[in-house]
């Protein structure tokens, strides 16, 4: 897909098919249009998984993703060091260690779909 018209085409073709959800990960595209996919999900009523992207869902179901905000303090631990005079390239790699789920109850309902207390539990951030 390229484009908002393949995404929508894309969208509605899987909506007509036999599936159970949609998972949104992130790439350039789906940053672009990723109001445009929550709206498409929500019309065509498919529960949908996306990237951590913020801390609302934007009436999406479920977000899951690296928490930005504790990313970006590593990055500035990462600006610290290099000022200080070491090699950007003799920095190790480093990868989110902290996640974010944010779950949305009201979408949910509107879904017709109950999320089992468990899972509820388990959130970071519950949107009533």
């Amino acid at each position: 897909m390229q484009d908002a018209v393949e995404i929508e085409r894309g969208i509605a073709a899987f909506a007509r098919g036999s599936n159970d959800g949609l998972i949104v990960t992130a790439s350039p595209l789906a940053v672009v249009h990723y109001n445009l996919i929550v709206n498409l999900a929500g019309r065509y009523r498919l529960p949908a998984v996306y990237f951590g992207q913020g801390s609302g869902t934007g009436g999406g179901l479920i977000i899951y993703g690296a928490d930005v905000a504790d990313q970006y303090r590593g990055a500035a631990g990462y600006v610290d060091r290099i000022l200080k005079g070491e090699k950007p390239g003799d920095l190790p790699v480093q990868v989110p260690t902290k996640f974010q789920l944010v779950i949305n109850l009201k979408t949910a309902k509107e879904l017709g779909l109950t999320v089992p207390s468990s899972l509820l539990a388990r959130a970071d951030k519950v949107i009533e």
